[in-house]
Parts: structure tokens; sequence; C-alpha cells
């Protein structure tokens, strides 16, 4: 590989061209071009162009038994679909997704809408071009009106959706995130179908950490009581307005929620967090329905 390396690690992997089921142990090399997993039996080469779907933590059934941490690649050469998995020590598999989505994706043009709704007002913000960098959980676009990011941690909801968008209906990704106390909703495309199908699985990706980080979270019903209350407040409230009662009891329970990450104060009242918002939002909907 004579570009530039960008990862290079040993682990275990298993491709199309390898016998049998069993991973094998080798280097795991990637540059802006190509990935290339060698071992001694030989290697694979993955150019970059032919990867369509990335995952992490789904490995084929077939080798379950064998691979626990993984990362799996769909990709496709002269025509055939293949699947490559990948597993390795440490931090190696989460840091080497982050590492192999930007480098498929950094300096990507993008069609954006920003923001297409503020709230629940939809605004007659102008579609421009602008250029996609991904940094650590962070999305960044710059364009000649200027640029802003998306911080990943902040998005409470996306989805795939066909929207008209300088007079053309596209295939796009509307991103939900907060703003500070505000819901803002970003839209993005990409004229490659391939390169939009790998945007919208990172932030699949990232955005099901989120939820399974408030799904894990065990909320009492003195808790929940207080989030709802912020929520039905717009997302914001005075604390003078939520504190009523045994100003102790609900001072401890209000420690709880900022030591879960649910809530934060801003200025002389109380916000939810991204991970609140997801919190109430489900359940919210969950009585709901």
């Amino acid at each position: 590989m004579s570009e530039g390396i960008v990862a290079d690690f040993v682990g275990q992997f298993h491709t199309a061209s390898i016998a049998g089921p069993e991973p094998v142990t080798g280097r795991i090399l990637l540059s802006k071009q190509r990935l290339v997993l060698a071992h001694d039996g030989g290697k694979t080469t993955i150019p970059l162009s032919a990867i369509s779907d990335i995952n992490v933590g789904t490995v084929p059934p077939s080798m379950r038994e064998f691979f626990s941490d993984t990362i799996s690649l769909a990709y496709s050469i002269d025509d055939d679909r293949e699947i490559a998995v990948i597993e390795s020590g440490g931090t190696n598999v989460e840091r080497f997704k982050t590492v192999l989505f930007k480098t498929l994706l950094e300096g990507q043009t993008v069609k954006i809408k920003h923001p297409a709704k503020v709230g629940g007002r939809v605004t007659n913000a102008d579609v421009h071009n602008a250029r996609l960098a991904l940094a650590s959980g962070v999305l960044r676009f710059r364009g000649r009106a200027g640029g802003f990011s998306i911080d990943l941690s902040n998005v409470t909801d996306f989805a795939r959706e066909t929207r008209e968008l300088a007079g053309t209906d596209r295939p796009t990704i509307a991103v939900t995130h907060m703003d500070g106390r505000t819901a803002k909703t970003t839209l993005v495309t990409l004229p490659n179908a391939r390169k939009l199908n790998l945007l919208a699985r990172y932030l699949r990706l990232e955005y099901e950490s989120v939820m399974k980080d408030a799904a894990e979270l065990s909320v009492a019903p003195e808790e929940t009581e207080i989030l709802v209350s912020i929520y039905s407040a717009g997302g914001n409230v005075a604390l003078n307005d939520l504190v009523t009662g045994d100003v102790a009891s609900m001072q401890v329970v209000l420690d709880a929620l900022r030591e879960k990450g649910l809530i934060a104060d801003q200025g002389s009242g109380l916000v939810l967090t991204p991970k609140g918002q997801v919190v109430v939002t489900e359940r919210v909907e969950s009585v709901n329905t």
C-alpha cells in the first residue's frame, strides 16, 4: 500500500476468500483508497468505493460462535456482494468504525436545508451546498453561507424521507437535534445513493448508542414526573415553578436526574438534555399508545 495509512492494527477477520467459518488473525490496514485484510494465507483487498454498508455488533449466524465485538462491512466486487467481519481487542473496533466512516464520507458535497424546522415551525431556509466533515462525535457542514455543526450526542431522532430540495424530490436524511434548549431539524442529501446510505448508517449507529444508554437507565416514577413537567413546558422550566412541597426531597430527585445526565441547569431553570429528551419522549409515547 503506497498511499498514506490511516489505520493499522492486528485483529481477527473473516471474508469470502477464507475457507470455513473460522476467522483468521492478521493485519488490518486502511488507506484513503482501500481496506486490506492480510494474513499468512493471503489477503483480501476491498476498494472503499465498493463498500455499501457498515454495521457494528451484527455477525452472520454461521460465525456468531467465533466473534463478539465486531464491525461488519458489506461490499460488492464484480457484482458479487460479500461480507467482511472484523474483530479486535480493546477499543480498536470503535476507533476503527469512526476512522472508516470519516475516510468514506469526509469532504463529500451535500445539499442541506438548515434549519428546516425550529421546534414545530417549518422555516423558509434556503437549500445550499456544503462540504461534510466528521470529527469525534460531530458532523460539520461548511459552505459559502458559513458553517455549522451537529453534536451527535444531541441527536434525538432521524429519518430517511423523500423531500423536495432545490426543486427536485430527493432521498433525504432528516436529523432532529437539540441546539441548547431548542429542537432543530436539518435536511441532508447526497447525490450518491451509496454515500447517503453510509451517512444514514453512521447516524443510526450513533443514535442507537444514545437510545441504548437511555433504555438501560432506571428512572423512578417521581423522576419521570419531573421529566414530563420539563417536557410539557417546552423543554425548559424555571426551578421555582418546578419545586413544590418538600424542597429537600425534590432536590434529591433533581440531583439524581442530573447525575443520570437527563437534565441540566441553564440560568435559573432546568432543561432536558438530549438523553433526557429521548427518555421522556419514549415514556410519553408509551403512555399514549
